[in-house]
């Protein structure tokens, strides 16, 4: 007979909820949960915790590559491959032994010119060597809670195997790292930005109250769209759709290793250019490849007015070359309604409306043809900036048909994207919308 304990944890797990809550015990702050991780992290001494320069030191004092683990510990919602999962797992930890592991739990002072990564992540793993050179990344998502499809633990192994083969060869493949390192940013670190240095210094505040010290990785990201959006330019694509998933170019990697084609979608740009499943990427742009993290980054650096990326593939035993072609226009595709940082553009473009797609047969009812805007108010914004919309006269259930004119815009990123490209903050724009049958002409204020 089981016991007690045994069934009340079978009902906890049935739940998804811990032991402490079916206790009664209160659940510990985000504030307790940051100090018990630092207190924990730094007892075991395993990773170096919040200070890169020491893990630099150690790195050259030793030989080994470092490991930097950025993981944002407040951003309980964001989904991320655990230290813990990392440390017990039997594959990876004697990998980790040989690397200086550093963590980094929040970006005050984060050094921009060397950790460019997608900001939507909250998990972001760099492979460095001792002077600062990149040998990879890893950390994908393209789902705000889904991440099996995008990472695991063996294509973490994986890329740890790879690092430590480059690592050995350091002085021959050095040439092949440099464009692993981006353009040097506008302001050096998160804390220089104008949305953030009011807000924020450059170390984290544990005499205070260390969450809201805290300049979460999202936040970089955010400020550098405010920013933009301020200075009443056009949104470049790259700002607007960062980090292309390798699926949106029609290329499904396989997460349990470095960077092989699991699929290749029917008609996509991948298939055009000769890719198949079971195709092992090898370099990219000359850049080796240790994870789809490292396929996004090259993806990242290319033109969005069209570009011509080169691939060395390994296929049967053997490698070919393959030349990618991606036309004007191939990030449009992406999907970026996931990431948390829509909801900023949300305000600047929507007025703070989340909106959903129509299907084909409530697109029936309504008389709208295939092909033409559709897009249901699915939530209004109630406070703040992103009430504009409700301001504005906006109801949850409306259908927008036709935006700033334009009725083309078929998804949520669409409409979004244009706002951002062609208008401008403080411009009042129509928006046509069908409430219970009628069709309505509202006027909807453009944000910063």
């Amino acid at each position: 007979m089981r016991s007690g304990v045994q069934i009340l944890l079978l009902f906890c797990l049935m739940l998804n909820v811990g032991l402490p809550a079916a206790f009664g015990q209160s659940k510990p702050t985000r504030e307790e949960k940051v100090r018990a991780d630092k207190a924990k992290v730094e007892s075991e001494g395993f990773w170096i915790y919040n200070d890169l320069a020491r893990g630099l030191e150690e790195a050259r004092k030793t030989g080994k590559p470092p490991v930097v683990v950025l993981r944002c510990i407040p951003c309980e919602e964001c989904v991320k491959l655990d230290d813990d999962l990392m440390e017990k797992d039997p594959v990876v930890r004697p990998l980790l032994d040989q690397f200086v592991c550093v963590r980094i739990v929040g970006t005050n002072g984060l050094d921009l010119s060397l950790f460019q990564f997608d900001t939507d992540q909250s998990f972001a793993v760099f492979f460095l060597n001792a002077d600062q050179t990149i040998y990879g990344r890893f950390g994908t998502r393209s789902h705000r809670t889904e991440w099996v499809g995008d990472v695991s633990l063996k294509g973490l192994a994986k890329a740890l195997q790879k690092t430590l083969s480059l690592h050995a060869d350091f002085k021959n493949v050095k040439p092949s790292l440099a464009a692993k390192r981006g353009a040097t940013p506008e302001f050096a670190t998160p804390e220089q930005f104008p949305a953030l240095k009011t807000q924020y210094g450059s170390k984290l505040d544990y005499s205070g109250n260390v969450v809201k010290s805290c300049i979460h990785c999202h936040q970089i990201g955010d400020a550098r769209r405010t920013l933009q959006r301020s200075r009443s330019e056009p949104f470049p694509e790259e700002l607007i759709f960062p980090y292309p998933h390798p699926a949106s170019i029609g290329l499904i990697l396989d997460p349990h290793e470095c960077a092989t084609i699991k699929d290749v979608v029917a008609g996509s740009w991948g298939e055009e250019a000769g890719l198949k499943a079971g195709d092992q990427l090898q370099t990219m742009n000359g850049q080796p490849l240790l994870s789809m993290a490292d396929v996004q980054w090259v993806l990242h650096q290319a033109d969005a007015a069209g570009a011509a990326i080169s691939l060395e593939v390994l296929r049967n035993g053997s490698v070919k070359k393959v030349l990618l072609k991606l036309p004007a226009g191939w990030r449009k595709t992406g999907d970026l309604t996931w990431r948390s940082s829509t909801w900023g553009l949300r305000r600047m473009t929507t007025g703070g409306m989340v909106l959903e797609e129509l299907t084909s047969a409530e697109r029936q009812d309504l008389s709208i043809e295939e092909g033409k805007m559709a897009l249901r108010a699915k939530h209004i914004g109630q406070y703040g900036p992103h009430a504009a919309a409700k301001s504005a006269g906006f109801e949850k259930g409306d259908v927008i048909v036709a935006y700033d004119n334009q009725t083309h815009l078929l998804r949520e990123a669409d409409l979004i994207a244009y706002g951002l490209k062609e208008t401008r903050p403080r411009q009042v724009i129509p928006v046509q919308v069908i409430r219970s049958g009628k069709t309505l002409t509202l006027r909807l204020p453009m944000q910063e």
